[in-house]
């Protein structure tokens, strides 16, 4: 049975004290609850406070994960941090191909092909995004869009690596804009993007693999989207930088 994930993205907030806190405060939180025991919770801050999340992971219920790495596996790339680095910090997963890494620094499917290489070589899962914007939406282009990103940045991968991959669907038409793609919505390009896997893996590979939705999912919305077959959780934005919003996300299975 394929895991149930909530994953919270930290992107660039927080200062050192107030991330001390939303960890405390989650941990405190996750001991309330009786996870199921097909349900993951991931924590991605930024890259300063991976160590402190890691000592609060050792005593609670959540593991944790970086929001990038680098393509490249070492060297004079000032400002970057590298797969094996993530490794020794004993960090279990990574965001790869973000909708903001694709727009703001240009990166492509053959740089998340690149990136998902070097995380799989060194015992990390990545969370792989893909999707659609609006005026791909608009132009009805969202399914080609997401076959090709899922094509060029996976496809290479055998069967057995491609079960370490986590995908997450971003309709980045509903990122921080307060829309939000309605449960039928998420769950058509869930199972599109489920099919695309069966066509290329078959379908009991395609069946192991979660496939988050990635965006604006909020406490309020979060029962129906997980209510979907092919909707297997979220990656989680804003809703992750407060503690009760989070947890009324992950207890929404």
């Amino acid at each position: 049975m394929r895991k149930h994930i909530v994953a919270g993205n930290w992107k660039m907030n927080l200062t050192f004290t107030e991330a001390d806190e939303l960890l405390d405060e989650l941990m405190s939180e996750l001991e309330k609850v009786e996870l199921p025991r097909d349900e993951q919770v991931i924590v991605c801050p930024p890259f300063p406070y991976i160590e402190m999340a890691s000592d609060y992971a050792n005593d609670s219920y959540f593991l944790v994960g970086a929001q990038n790495v680098s393509d490249k596996e070492k060297g004079a790339y000032t400002g970057e941090v590298s797969a094996e680095m993530l490794e020794s910090c004993e960090i279990d997963y990574c965001i790869v191909g973000h909708s903001e890494r694709r727009a703001y620094y240009g990166e492509t499917d053959a740089t998340v092909a690149a990136k998902v290489n070097q995380l799989l070589a060194h015992g990390l899962k990545p969370i792989v995004c893909v999707g659609e914007v609006l005026e791909e939406r608009e132009a009805n282009r969202q399914f080609d869009v997401v076959k090709t990103q899922v094509e060029g940045g996976l496809f290479h991968l055998d069967a057995e690596q491609i079960k370490q991959v986590i995908i997450a669907y971003e309709p980045v038409w509903a990122i921080g804009t307060g829309k939000t793609a309605t449960a039928d919505q998420a769950q058509e390009m869930h199972a599109h993007i489920r099919s695309l896997l069966a066509g290329k893996y078959g379908q009991e590979v395609a069946d192991e693999i979660s496939i988050l939705y990635g965006g604006s999912c909020k406490p309020s919305n979060a029962k129906e989207l997980f209510a979907n077959p092919d909707v297997d959780g979220g990656l989680i934005g804003g809703a992750s930088l407060k503690a009760a919003d989070f947890m009324g996300i992950i207890t929404a299975f």
